[in-house]
C-alpha cells in the first residue's frame, strides 16, 4: 500500500500540466541564451572594445593577443557547468555563438543601419573553430590541465588563422597621397572616429619587432600562454558561481 502511494506521489506531469510544464522550460532556455548573449557581449565590449569594433584596429600585434585572452574568460566558467552538472561538451561554443549573434545584431542595425558604416568596416572576428577544439579536448580529456594547456593554447593559436580569410583581404596595399597603406587604413581615413588608431602603426615600428620581422606568431604564442591561465582562472570562477550553498540550521 505504501509502495503504491509513493509511486502515485512521484508520478510525471501529465496533460495540461505537462505543456505548462514544458513551456516553462523553453522560456528558461530562451532566458538563458539572452543572459549569454547580453553577459559575454557586454564583456567582449568592455574589455576587447575597438580591436573588435573596426577593421583597421585588427593589427598584427595587439589583436591576435588581446582578443583571445578575453574571449576565453567566459567560454571556460560555462565550460564548467555544462560539463560537471550536464556532462555536455558545448559550452565554448554556446558562448562563442551567443557572442556572435549578438554581436552580428549590433553592427547591423547600430554601426550600419543607425550609423552608416560600412558593414565590412564593422566585421566581428570569430573564435568559433578555437571554441570548438576546446570543447574537443575538454570531451577526449575529462581534465582541467589538459583542456587549460593544449585547449586553451589552441584557443588562442587558432584566432588569426581562422580570422586571416575574413580580414586578409583588407591588408592589401593601396596608394594614397603619394603613400603606402592598406584597404583597412584607407577604410578609417575615410570614416573618421573619435579614436583612431595611429599609435598601433607607430608601435609596430618597434617594440615585439626588436625580437624578428614578425609580430604576429610571438603575439599568438604570449596569448597562447596567458589563455592557460586565463581559462583556468575562469574555470574555478564558474564553478564558485555555480556551487550551490546552504544555510545551516540555528
Amino acid at each position: 500500500m505504501s509502495a503504491t502511494i509513493s509511486n502515485r506521489s512521484f508520478r510525471p506531469y501529465t496533460g495540461e500540466k505537462a505543456r505548462i510544464s514544458r513551456a516553462y522550460d523553453y522560456l528558461i532556455l530562451v532566458l538563458a541564451l539572452f543572459l549569454f548573449i547580453g553577459a559575454f557581449h557586454l564583456h567582449f565590449a568592455l574589455t576587447v572594445g575597438d580591436w573588435d569594433f573596426w577593421v583597421d584596429w585588427k593589427d598584427r600585434q595587439y589583436w591576435p593577443l588581446v582578443t583571445p585572452l578575453m574571449g576565453i574568460t567566459f567560454p571556460a566558467a560555462v565550460q564548467y557547468v555544462m560539463w560537471n552538472k550536464f556532462r555536455l561538451p558545448m559550452g565554448a561554443t554556446l558562448c562563442v555563438a551567443a557572442l556572435l549573434i549578438g554581436t552580428w545584431v549590433t553592427r547591423i542595425f547600430a554601426y550600419h543601419y543607425w550609423n552608416f558604416f560600412p558593414i565590412n568596416m564593422v566585421l566581428p572576428a570569430t573564435m568559433l573553430p578555437g571554441a570548438l577544439v576546446l570543447d574537443f579536448i575538454l570531451m577526449l580529456s575529462n581534465s582541467l590541465t589538459v583542456t587549460a594547456i593544449f585547449g586553451g593554447a589552441a584557443f588562442a593559436l587558432l584566432f588569426y588563422p581562422s580570422n586571416w580569410p575574413i580580414f586578409g583581404m583588407f591588408h592589401v596595399p593601396v596608394e594614397q597621397g603619394n603613400g603606402q597603406v592598406t584597404v583597412a587604413d584607407l577604410f578609417g581615413f575615410q570614416y573618421i572616429r573619435t579614436g583612431m588608431p595611429e599609435y598601433l602603426r607607430i608601435i609596430e615600428r618597434g617594440t615585439l619587432r626588436t625580437y624578428g620581422q614578425y609580430a604576429t606568431p610571438l603575439s599568438a604564442f604570449c596569448s597562447a600562454l596567458l589563455c592557460t591561465l586565463m581559462y583556468t582562472l575562469w574555470w574555478y570562477i564558474g564553478k564558485w558561481f555555480s556551487t550551490t550553498r546552504y544555510l545551516n540550521k540555528i
